[in-house]
This record gives C-alpha cells, structure tokens and sequence, in this order.
C-alpha cells in the first residue's frame, strides 16, 4: 500500500492529466452542458477541488484553504449556474492545483488531528484523513470518466 505521502503525490499527477485532458477545449466547449447532463467539464474540474477541501478539511473541523468562489458552488449537489469566463477558468486551475499542494503541507504539519466519520454512498466508510487521502482518486477517477464522456458530446 502506498504511503499517505505517494498517494498525495499521485493525486497531484492525476490532477495534470486532468488538465492535460482539456487543454485545447475553448471557453465555450468547457462551460457547455450537453443535452442529459446536468453539470459541464469545468463545473467537474472545480468539484474536485471543492469535494477534497470538503472531505479533508471541513470533516476535520477545518476551514477549506480555498475561497468560497472555489468552494460553495461546486460542491455536491450543486449544479453550474453561469457561464465561466476564461479569467475564472484559468483561476479554476490554479486552484486545482495549488489546493493539493496547500493540503500536502498541511498533512505533513500533522493539521487533521480530528475526522468526523462518514460512510460514502459507494460502501466506504472514512473514518480518518488517511481513509480520506485515499478515497479521493477513486473519486476523481469516477469525474474523469464524466469529464471523457462531457468532451465526446461537446
């Protein structure tokens, strides 16, 4: 099994290739949502980033280190609500990932002391920020997969 640390690490180039992925997409293409679908590659990109600052931070008793324009509109549940402009798609990005960047530090600084326990809709049961860190590329490998799917109908 990898350490926390190799997983951490793995996330980040998993969050390249995301970006890799969708490189050549215009604004337009990014921010589209085809016909029975109800979220667009960018709004997949910024959940990510929300769902990570929500399981590792918010279930810790921290405050995610992202702004809440990163945060609030992206999180589960939640569904795009405006077209996104090229500034705010670039700002997406960054954040993408800066974010695991910023919890590498934290992790490493030992800042999740606390983990409120929750069982995912997929059969498993988190109950600390190590079962945290690995939960997340299985699910950012489920928004791959949309994200695939979204590019072929755009």
């Amino acid at each position: 099994m990898q350490s926390s640390e190799e997983q951490l690490n793995q996330i980040r180039n998993t969050r390249l290739f995301i970006l890799d992925l969708v490189k050549d997409l215009s604004i337009e293409q990014l921010n589209k949502i085809p016909n029975g679908f109800n979220n667009n590659i960018i709004w997949n990109i910024a959940h990510l980033t929300a769902a990570q600052q929500n399981l590792c931070y918010s279930r810790s008793g921290l405050l995610p280190t992202v702004a809440d324009k990163h945060f609030l509109p992206f999180l589960s549940g939640t569904k795009p609500d405006g077209f996104l402009s090229e500034t705010e798609i670039k700002d997406i990005y960054i954040t993408f990932l800066a974010s695991i960047d910023q919890f590498k530090v934290d992790y490493a600084n030992n800042l999740f002391l606390a983990f409120d326990q929750w069982d995912k809709r997929y059969g498993m049961k988190l109950k600390n920020i190590e079962d945290a860190i690995n939960f997340i590329p299985f699910h950012e490998g489920m928004h791959i997969g949309y994200i695939m799917a979204l590019k072929k109908l755009i």
